[in-house]
């Protein structure tokens, strides 16, 4: 999975799981203003990351996390790690 299709699946998991509008969701928004995230809906974003990318989330990962940019970093990232295993 390359860069853009895991923005790509991002953004559409966060649009249809978590109704945040298209418009919203830039690289320099704040992930936690834009996904306005409850506890319930972190566990359903851990899920979505777990499901579509397959890997584990550690809830201190999130902690680092500033803006819709970290987010994506983070989890190609994380995949790369995946594919080189």
């Amino acid at each position: 999975m390359n860069r853009l299709e895991i923005i790509s699946t991002i953004n559409r998991f966060l649009q249809e799981d978590f109704e945040v509008e298209e418009s919203a969701i830039t690289p320099d928004a704040n992930i936690k203003d834009t996904l306005d995230l409850d506890s319930l809906d972190y566990v359903d974003l851990v899920v979505s990351i777990e499901s579509n990318f397959g890997f584990k989330v550690k809830p201190e990962d999130f902690q680092r996390m500033v803006t819709i940019q970290d987010f994506y970093d983070y989890v190609a990232a994380k995949v790369e790690e995946k594919t080189l295993a």
